[in-house]
């Protein structure tokens, strides 16, 4: 660092031809030595201190082109962890966010280990309002919710209030977090205070009503927004237009969207990209690429999410020998995103060797393969049925890289269940957890659910408890996993334990949570209580899937619907409307598989 700050020497290549590692040091004097790894380990190994040396390392790298890679990021966080230097490992964890890195499940861990760095802020005597809010500020940088709320609570009891931005970012962190009873009852303490809602607030307000399913509530929120002088924003519009999608309500998206058109609120990239990526999943393929094409008159460029957007839309809808012509003219490099967009692609669409043979293509083109690279070569072997060739595929990628991302083991997990190949599925998470592998709540709860489907109940409840000891926290899939293994062994004590559980933790139910339980109490003949509980599924807003319904109407013989329907309105129209949810197990895991991706 010191040597480049003064500008003694600089790094130039000695010649093009020979190795890249060959390199030479210019110096004023324009004497030339050679920069090899001999003289790299000297220098390091005489630097008086670690961090000096791993300094000299990354200027070294820098210097000679080399880009900085997330294991470099690791290792600074690593460092600065170990060495109490918290802010600085923050900041690395930042920067590599920045860097466009996806920080992997163990340095996600590393800085939500705050209890160090609290200690000291515990201990200060007197504690103003900047240091409970730099500590407010790093609890919602890391997505912890429950310390953010807890420090929230301890500033109001000692008199400090708020301000503005400060409620946003921790409104934002509830928000991520999908706690709206916590982002409401915030809400309800800023106004209180007296603080204005600005048009921030008002956006984070209604994507948490979108993400709870309140999608009527968020609409008018949006007028209440109008009302109070705040002019939505292309965000604003964007979190709306996709929970609008996600409720099918898709004559309210056409008009929002002239409203949003009619309010001169211009379009921006990201707009576009929710845009075919909701009208994609709606299998309106020909809406996203209309989308697609819009982009040109608006002067926007597409980035690597578009064309990944496009390439799945493509697949979904058979029509993938457009892309050519579509992308032509348009300032699109094939890159690694893309290459990985379009592997997974084929796989979503059900071409699973056309995708291996894109993953072979890729690294023919010279682009190092990353995590998600890998998971679509390992989804596309699996799918094609070649299972064997996944697992000596997966244990050559662990051999070369033990630190690879949790989604990996994941992939290969779900793929052998999904072959019910269950006993092999099993073998590989427990020899990946022996070895300390980066598995997360997802990996573990595809390993559960390999042992439910293998009548492995007991195990299955072991793995549950032994991830609870180890503080990985289960979600709302591990719990609708654990609930469906338990109605297929129709152990109705541990259901209630695990609906026990759920309501401590404050997981609310689903509609496969309810389906399940549902079809449990009608194999156990006790029609009145499934009834009931799909009465207050349909209050909630959640319909029954088909199975559901059909499995009630056999079992109420003496009931027909047009009987139904005059006990419970609700419940029998929603027995007659042709869209039910369907969750089968397989659906399940894709959830899954996309939980893990986030």
């Amino acid at each position: 660092m010191i040597l480049r700050a003064r500008g003694l020497c600089r790094l130039t290549p000695h010649r093009a031809c020979e190795s890249p590692r060959a390199f030479s040091i210019q110096s004023p004097d324009s004497s030339r030595l050679q920069l090899c790894p001999e003289i790299v380990e000297s220098t390091a190994s005489s630097c008086p201190s670690d961090t000096i040396a791993l300094s000299f390392f990354l200027w070294e790298q820098q210097a000679v082109g080399c880009s900085v890679k997330a294991q470099t990021f690791m290792v600074l966080i690593r460092v600065y962890w170990r060495g109490n230097f918290y802010g600085r490992a923050l900041e690395a964890f930042d920067e590599m966010i920045k860097q466009n890195y996806v920080p992997n499940t163990y340095a996600r861990n590393m800085v939500h280990h705050f209890d160090v760095a609290l200690k000291f802020f515990r201990d200060t005597r007197f504690p103003n309002f900047i240091s409970y809010n730099i500590v407010l500020s790093n609890l919602c940088k890391s997505s912890d919710w429950l310390g953010a709320r807890d420090v929230i609570r301890e500033m109001v009891k000692k008199g400090f209030h708020l301000n503005t931005g400060s409620f946003s970012v921790v409104l934002d962190c509830f928000c991520k977090a999908g706690r709206l009873m916590e982002l409401l009852q915030l809400l309800a303490l800023m106004i209180v205070s007296g603080k204005q809602l600005t048009v921030a607030i008002w956006t984070i307000l209604i994507e948490s009503l979108c993400q709870a399913g309140q999608v009527d509530r968020a609409s008018t929120l949006l007028g209440k927004m109008v009302e109070h002088g705040c002019s939505p924003t292309v965000m604003t519009y964007t979190s709306l237009i996709r929970g609008l999608f996600q409720a099918q309500k898709f004559n309210e998206v056409s008009m929002l969207l002239e409203t949003m058109i009619s309010n001169k609120c211009s379009p921006d990239l990201v707009f576009y990209n929710v845009l075919i990526d909701c009208f994609s999943k709606a299998r309106r393929f020909d809406d996203a690429i209309d989308v697609f094409l819009c982009l040109g008159d608006s002067r926007l460029h597409p980035d690597a999410y578009t064309l990944s957007s496009l390439i799945c839309t493509l697949c979904s809808s058979g029509k993938l020998r457009l892309l050519p012509k579509l992308i032509a003219g348009l300032d699109v490099t094939a890159d690694l995103v893309a290459c990985n967009s379009l592997i997974n692609g084929l796989c979503k669409a059900g071409f699973p060797f056309e995708a291996v043979e894109a993953f072979v293509n890729m690294v023919n083109m010279g682009f190092s393969p990353d995590n998600y690279s890998y998971a679509g070569l390992l989804n596309g072997l699996c799918m094609s049925g070649s299972i064997e060739n996944a697992v000596n595929v997966y244990n050559t990628i662990v051999v070369n890289n033990p630190n690879v991302d949790a989604y990996v083991h994941t992939v290969i997990l779900n793929g052998l269940v999904k072959r019910r190949r269950y006993h092999m599925a099993i073998r590989l998470f427990r020899k990946a957890a022996l070895q300390n592998y980066c598995l997360d709540v997802v990996s573990y709860t595809i390993a559960i659910n390999g042992l439910f489907r293998g009548h492995r109940f007991d195990e299955a409840w072991h793995l549950f408890e032994q991830m609870k000891h180890f503080d990985i926290v289960p979600n709302l899939y591990t719990y609708n996993v654990m609930l469906s293994g338990s109605c297929l062994a129709r152990d109705m004590g541990a259901v209630k334990q695990l609906l026990k559980e759920m309501e401590i933790a404050g997981v609310d139910m689903d509609h496969t949570s309810f389906n399940v339980i549902i079809c449990l109490l009608i194999k156990l003949h006790r029609y009145n209580s499934a009834l009931l509980l799909c009465r207050r599924m349909c209050d909630l807003g959640m319909v029954p899937n088909r199975i559901t319904c059909s499995l009630l109407l056999d079992g109420l013989v003496n009931i027909s619907v047009e009987e139904l329907y005059d006990l419970y309105p609700k419940l029998a129209y929603d027995f007659k409307n042709p869209s039910f949810v369907d969750n089968s197990p397989s659906d399940l895991q894709s959830d899954l598989l996309v939980c893990s991706a986030n």
